[in-house]
């Protein structure tokens, strides 16, 4: 079962897009521990189809992502090709100090 977050289909898929696309950019990105849990499944997939640079893939991203963002994923797809899956690591930080929300830090292995 899929978190809600409490949103509907189109804001969470663009909550979803808004986080990959941040933690492409920068590798590393802090939130917090659900939306860490449910952006990984989202990303994973998109790492390992970049491993093979070929038409179809190039354009299943312009799809989504603007083509900074689409470089910095088959730059990921050639840094991880001999590694079968497993690419983002979900490092737990705690309470955060203003609602108590569970944090975390996600990034790449």
């Amino acid at each position: 079962m899929k978190k809600s977050f409490n949103r509907k289909r189109g804001q969470r898929k663009a909550l979803l897009r808004s986080l990959a696309e941040n933690f492409l950019l920068h590798e590393k990105i802090r939130t917090t521990e659900a939306k860490a849990k449910a952006l990984r499944p989202y990303l994973e997939p998109l790492i390992t189809r970049a491993k093979k640079k070929n038409l179809a893939n190039q354009r299943h991203f312009a799809r989504y992502f603007n083509k900074t963002i689409q470089r910095k994923l088959f730059v990921l797809g050639e840094r991880y090709q001999t590694r079968s899956g497993g690419y983002l690591r979900i490092t737990k930080l705690g309470h955060r100090a203003s609602d108590s929300a569970l944090m975390a830090i996600i990034e790449l292995v």
